[in-house]
C-alpha cells in the first residue's frame, strides 16, 4: 500500500547507511563497497532464536496489535524482511544471527524532534528543577547559538545525537527547523537536516523572530514568502507553533496553508501548554499528526479519533518542565492513533531516547507496555504517513532492534537500563 500524503522522497543510497565498523563513529558514515557491512546488505540473514518478536501486524502471532511470535524468526533479505515467523519453519538463508532467547522489536520511529541546534540552555534547566527564576530567553538562547555557528559545529551536533539516538534502537527519526529564523539560517539548518534523513520538516514557525518582535504580521509574511521559497526544495513537511506567546490559529492556517501550497504536508504543534485552536486546525487541514494534545476538550478528542491526524505524545517535555502529563488513556480509549516521540531539544526535552519516552508513557500516561511500544514504532510511522517502517513483515524496510531482554515489557519494567543490545537499519546492522 502507498503510504497517505505527499510521496516520500527517494530512499538514500545504501552507501551512505552507517557500517557496524563506523556505528560508534558516525551513524551516517558510508561503508566501502568491499566491507562486511555493505555484503551483508546484499545477502539475506535469518535471525532466529528470538523469545518474543514484535511484528507490529495483528494477523500474526497472538493476534494483538503487536503482532508477537513467541519462539520466532525472522530473514533480512538486502534491505526489506522477507520472511517472519516460527523459528521451526524458517528458510534457509546466506547467513544465521542466532538472538539467544532475546527479544526483537521493530526500530523506533521517533517523528518529532529539534536536532540542528547549537548551544546549551543548562543553567534554564537547572533553575526550573531549582524553583529559581531564570528569564534568559529560553528558544531565543538557541536562536543565538544557532545563527552563530558554522555548518559544520551544527553538522557535527546533529550527528552526535543521531549517534546516541541509535545505540538506543532508533531507526528513523525526523527533524526540523526552527532555531535559525533567518531565510539563510532556516534553510541551511533544512539542508543540513535533509543529508541525515527524508523526513525534514520547515518550521520557521516556531516562535516570532527576534527581529520581527514589533511586527508579527511581517514575519508571517516572510515565513510563508521568501523563506518557504527557500526551504521548500529540503523539506517533506512544515509544522508551526499554535500557542499563546507563539502563533494564533489565523497565523498557523495561514503558514500551513502556504507550506501545502507547495508541496509540503502540515504537522502542528498543538495545545502543549494551553486550551487553543491547534488539534481542530490540524484536523481541517487534514495534517499528519497534532504534537503534544496535553489539553484537549471533549470535541478535540472527538475531532482527532475521527480523522487520520495522529496525536504524537512527548512525555520528555512534560518530565523536563513539571508539567501536567498528556493523557493517553483518555486518547486511546477514545479511538485516537498515538504516536510516541522524544521531542529531542536543547530547551525542554533534552533526550534521544525513545525507551525513556516508553517508560514515562506507561508510569505516567495511562498507556500498556504493548501501547507504548506499538507508539513509538508502528505509531510513529503513522504520524509520518509511512508504512514501510515500524513492522515487521514482508516488504518492510529491515530496520530493527534487539533487546536484551525476553520481552518488550522490559522497556518499561526496566526503566533507564540500556537495553538495546543490537539494531538493524535497512538491513545493515549498525550496532
Amino acid at each position: 500500500m502507498t503510504p497517505a500524503g505527499p510521496p516520500a522522497r527517494p530512499a538514500p543510497d545504501p552507501d551512505s547507511e552507517p557500517t557496524a565498523d563506523q556505528a560508534t563513529k558516525d551513524a551516517m558514515s558510508s561503508p566501502t563497497t568491499d566491507s562486511p557491512a555493505h555484503s551483508a546488505s546484499t545477502a539475506s540473514t535469518l535471525i532466529t532464536n528470538i523469545a518474543a518478536l514484535v511484528t507490529n501486524d495483528p494477523s500474526l502471532g497472538d493476534g494483538s496489535p503487536l503482532g508477537l511470535i513467541q519462539d520466532a524468526a525472522v530473514v533480512i533479505d538486502g534491505e526489506r524482511i522477507a520472511w517472519t515467523g516460527d523459528q521451526s519453519k524458517a528458510p534457509a538463508t546466506d547467513n544465521r544471527v542466532d538472538a539467544g532467547g532475546r527479544a526483537v522489536i521493530p526500530g523506533f520511529v521517533d517523528s518529532h524532534s529539534h536536532l540542528v541546534f547549537a548551544g546549551d540552555r543548562t543553567a534554564e534547566f537547572n533553575a526550573r528543577m531549582s524553583g529559581r527564576a531564570y528569564s534568559a530567553g529560553g528558544i531565543r538562547t538557541t536562536v543565538a547559538a544557532t545563527r552563530a555557528a558554522t555548518d559544520e559545529e551544527l553538522e557535527a551536533n546533529l550527528t552526535r545525537y543521531l549517534r546516541e539516538a541509535l545505540r538506543q534502537g532508533t531507526t528513523t527519526f525526523e527533524t526540523k527547523s526552527g532555531y535559525g529564523l533567518t531565510v539563510e539560517d532556516e534553510a541551511r539548518a533544512l539542508r543540513i537536516a535533509a543529508r541525515h534523513t527524508d523526513e525534514v520538516t520547515y518550521l520557521g514557525a516556531h516562535i516570532v523572530s527576534p527581529d520581527h518582535t514589533e511586527d508579527p504580521a511581517a514575519y508571517v509574511a516572510l515565513v510563508t514568502g521568501e523563506m518557504l521559497d527557500a526551504c521548500a526544495p529540503y523539506a517533506r513537511w512544515i509544522d508551526v507553533f499554535c500557542e499563546k506567546g507563539a502563533f494564533d490559529g489565523d497565523q498557523a492556517r495561514a503558514i500551513l496553508t502556504a507550506g501545502r501550497a507547495r508541496g509540503l504536508h502540515p504537522r502542528i504543534h498543538a495545545n502543549q501548554l494551553s486550551y487553543g485552536p491547534g488539534v481542530q486546525l490540524a484536523v481541517e487541514l487534514d495534517a499528519a499528526s497534532a504534537d503534544h494534545c496535553t489539553h484537549l476538550t471533549d470535541a478535540d478528542v472527538d475531532a482527532l479519533a475521527h480523522s487520520r491526524t495522529v496525536a504524537t505524545l512527548l512525555p520528555g517535555a512534560e518530565f523536563s518542565t513539571r508539567a501536567q502529563w498528556p493523557d493517553a488513556r483518555r486518547l486511546l480509549d477514545a479511538g485516537v492513533t498515538v504516536a510516541l516521540s522524544t521531542d529531542c531539544n536543547p530547551g525542554s526535552s533534552f533526550t534521544s531516547s525513545v525507551p525513556f519516552c516508553v517508560a514515562l508513557a506507561v508510569r505516567d500516561m495511562g498507556m500498556t507496555p504493548d501501547e507504548a511500544v506499538w507508539s513509538a514504532t508502528a505509531g510513529g510511522a503513522r504520524a509520518l504517513r509511512r508504512d514501510d517502517i515500524g513492522r515487521l513483515t514482508p516488504g518492510a524496510y529491515a530496520d530493527l532492534a534487539l533487546l536484551d531482554a525476553p520481552s518488550h515489557v522490559h522497556l518499561a519494567y526496566r526503566p533507564g537500563v540500556p537495553l538495546v543490545t543490537g539494531v538493524w537499519r535497512r538491513g545493515v546492522r549498525v550496532l
